[in-house]
């Protein structure tokens, strides 16, 4: 719907792997293979997600499998150590898990995954139940839609709003996901707020004005 900017719901994946408390170390790992991901909710109860467990807190089971010095597991976090004697996901996991509400926008998701670190959020309803999961790759998938789609959104939201005919004329162009505005403004003080509106249409990945003959103006990134 135009004005509408995706949300998690429109791009998780709903079918999703997840552990118990209570499940061991090479189940948790063989989940990890044939589900193809690098790390898994931890739920209890009806499905309340209660931690994550990654491939990260996997990975001190066979780094400290040669014991290493004294001094060295000093300099380590604690945890770290801790994970590599640990048995079950109620141990290996990070918790509290960060998680997502299905509402929340894109952007919003790619914010958190950048401040968290994490490649995947669980995806999770107003009493923490597990509705999904949502990846850097599902956020990515909105560079997928097509140019035509882009194009006629861009009329739409922006080109009719800012520029109504007769005193603007604009065409627009897009080639993959480049948007590409041409012909004439009556009042070229809005061009810079066209750019940011282009830019904010899903899917977009630059936007550039050609609006003088021969000459094509491209707006700097913010």
């Amino acid at each position: 719907m135009y004005g509408t900017p995706y949300i998690v719901s429109d791009v998780m994946t709903h079918t999703v792997a997840a552990v118990g408390r209570r499940a061991p170390f090479k189940e948790i790992v063989q989940l990890m293979h044939d589900w193809r991901v690098s790390a898994l909710p931890v739920l209890e109860g009806e499905g309340r997600v209660v931690g994550v467990v990654s491939e990260a807190d996997l990975l001190p089971k066979e780094e400290f499998r040669d014991t290493p010095e004294e001094g060295y597991v000093r300099l380590r976090r604690r945890s770290d150590v801790a994970k590599a004697d640990a048995l079950t996901a109620n141990d290996l996991m990070s918790s509290p898990a960060v998680t997502v509400r299905p509402g929340a926008t894109l952007a919003e998701a790619a914010h958190l995954m950048a401040r968290a670190g994490v490649k995947r959020l669980p995806v999770v309803d107003e009493v923490g139940l597990l509705e999904g999961v949502v990846s850097r790759a599902d956020l990515l998938k909105v560079f997928l839609r097509g140019d035509a789609e882009i194009a006629e959104q861009v009329r739409h939201e922006v080109v009719s709003e800012l520029f109504p005919p007769p005193g603007s004329a604009l065409q627009v162009e897009v080639e993959d996901g480049v948007v590409t505005l041409v012909g004439r403004v009556q009042d070229p003080g809005l061009v810079p707020v066209a750019a940011r509106l282009v830019r904010a249409v899903e899917g977009v990945v630059d936007v550039r004005f050609d609006l003088a003959p021969g000459r094509e103006h491209r707006t700097s990134s913010p």
